[in-house]
């Protein structure tokens, strides 16, 4: 079964079409990259993947559920199975930084003290162990992106979604980031990227197995080998 599935869709936005006729199929364990000018609809797209926004027209479905159509509680459950890592992560800064990972556990209503270990796993997956006890202020961007990546796969969802990650971070950190979202492909996530960086998408392509699409003209299509 696919895990996030577009047929037809349409979005329109301020009186403007922005995307037009889309068709996107996410199979398990796929990796894609979603490229295209700034203002191409690629923030929307992820955000209709996530079921924040509901086409103008086409269907969505995720995990095999029409939306529209879900119920509040399925859509709640679709998107406990969905990572979503924003373009600007938000963080609360009260909060430290292991807290604020963490915060989805609470959301989810699960025991904290039997989530500790696997909390400290995921942090140090991520290299902020030492920034366990840190406040968000404190963190340097690429810390931030890592953060962001601890919160979105905290409830081991089946897709992450990752909309330019490694857009204000330098060359070295992106590299970083993106070797965590090939592990997490390699056991078994779907990972969809939007990124206007077409070296880091030839870097990725030199890792896994990994399909191109450029949203052009309101449309998605699959990019050719020359990227």
């Amino acid at each position: 079964m696919l895990v996030i599935a577009l047929d037809n869709v349409a979005y329109s936005y301020g009186g403007g079409e922005l995307l037009a006729g889309v068709t996107l199929e996410l199979a398990p364990g796929s990796f894609h990259f979603l490229t295209g000018p700034s203002g191409a609809g690629k923030t929307t797209l992820l955000k209709m993947c996530f079921g924040e926004l509901v086409p103008t027209s086409g269907r969505v479905e995720l995990f095999g559920q029409r939306l529209p159509g879900m119920t509040r509680d399925a859509l709640a459950g679709a998107r406990r199975r969905i990572g979503l890592v924003p373009q600007d992560a938000r963080f609360l800064d009260h909060l430290t930084v292991a807290e604020n990972i963490s915060l989805p556990l609470t959301v989810a209503g699960q025991d904290m003290r039997a989530q500790k270990a696997n909390l400290d796993e995921l942090l140090a997956w991520v290299g902020l162990t030492h920034r366990a006890k840190a406040t968000p202020p404190e963190l340097s961007g690429g810390e931030r992106q890592r953060a962001a990546l601890a919160r979105a796969v905290i409830l081991s969802p089946d897709v992450i979604l990752a909309d330019e990650p490694t857009g204000n971070v330098d060359w070295e950190m992106s590299q970083r980031l993106l070797r965590l979202l090939v592990e997490l492909n390699r056991m078994g996530k779907s990972v969809l990227v939007a990124s206007h960086d077409l070296a880091l998408i030839r870097a990725a392509k030199t890792q896994t197995q990994v399909r191109v699409l450029r949203i052009s003209n309101r449309r998605l299509q699959f990019a050719g080998a020359d990227l």
